[in-house]
C-alpha cells in the first residue's frame, strides 16, 4: 500500500480528516439529486468511493474514467480508459454528477485545464471538482515549501538530488523536468474562471486556504 493511500485511510491523518470534511459537502450535492445518481469520476479510482463507504449504495451508479485500466475490476464500477480533456464519448448532461479530486492540476497547461473543465461542465448536470491552491505555502505533491514558485532549473536540480513528496528521485534531467512539468497549480481566480457557473468552496488548514472545490449543484 502506498504512503498516500495509507494516509488517506488513517483517521488521525490530515489527508483523512480533510477528505471527510469534503465528503460532507459532496453528500449534500448527492442527496439533493434525483435517484439513482449517475456519477462520473474523472481521473479517479474506485478506492475513494470504497474508503468513503459509498461504493455499496444502490442509488449510486459509478463510472470511472482514468488513463490507466482498473487493477482489480469491481462490478459495482464501470471503468473507462480515457482522457479527462476529451469526454466526447459522453453526451451533454449524461451524468447527474461529475466528480474529480486533485486531477485538473495534472492534465497539462492552462489550455488543457480549460478543455477538461469545459468537458466536465458539458457532460455533468452537477459537478464537484477539487484542486490544491497554488498559493498554499507547501506544494502538495512535492511536499516542499514554495516549490511551485521555483524556476525549472532549480526544480530539476532538487529532483535529481532528493526524493520529494510522492515523486521518486529523478535519474536524468529529462525525467526531473517531466516531474516538474506534470503539475500546474491554479490560483483561486484561475479556478473560478474555469468553472464560472459554480460555487467555490475554500478548504482551510491553519487559517490558510489549502484547496478549492468548484460545485454546481
Amino acid at each position: 500500500m502506498s504512503t498516500a493511500i495509507a494516509d488517506f485511510q488513517n483517521p488521525r491523518s490530515l489527508a483523512y480528516r480533510t477528505r471527510r470534511k469534503r465528503l460532507a459537502d459532496l453528500l449534500r450535492v448527492i442527496e439533493r439529486a434525483p435517484k439513482p445518481v449517475r456519477i462520473l469520476d474523472v481521473g479517479g479510482t474506485d478506492t475513494y468511493w470504497k474508503i468513503m463507504e459509498l461504493a455499496g449504495r444502490p442509488d449510486l451508479a459509478f463510472t470511472i474514467l482514468n488513463i490507466f485500466p482498473a487493477e482489480r475490476p469491481d462490478p459495482r464500477f464501470t471503468w473507462i480508459v480515457g482522457d479527462a480533456r476529451d469526454l466526447s464519448q459522453f453526451g451533454d448532461g449524461e451524468f447527474d454528477l461529475v466528480f474529480s479530486n486533485s486531477v485538473i492540476e495534472h492534465v497539462g497547461g492552462y489550455a488543457d485545464q480549460q478543455r477538461m473543465a469545459a468537458e466536465i461542465r458539458r457532460v455533468g448536470k452537477r459537478y464537484f471538482v477539487q484542486t490544491p491552491n497554488r498559493y498554499f505555502p507547501i506544494e502538495p505533491h512535492f511536499l516542499f515549501p514554495g516549490f511551485q514558485f521555483l524556476p525549472e532549473r532549480a526544480k530539476v536540480f532538487m529532483l535529481k538530488r532528493f526524493r520529494l513528496g510522492w515523486f521518486p528521485r529523478a535519474k536524468t534531467d529529462e525525467e526531473a523536468l517531466g516531474y516538474a512539468r506534470e503539475i500546474t497549480l491554479l490560483s483561486r481566480r484561475q479556478f473560478s474562471q474555469l468553472f464560472p457557473d459554480g460555487r467555490i468552496i475554500d478548504e482551510r488548514f491553519a487559517g490558510l486556504v489549502k484547496s478549492f472545490t468548484a460545485v454546481r449543484s
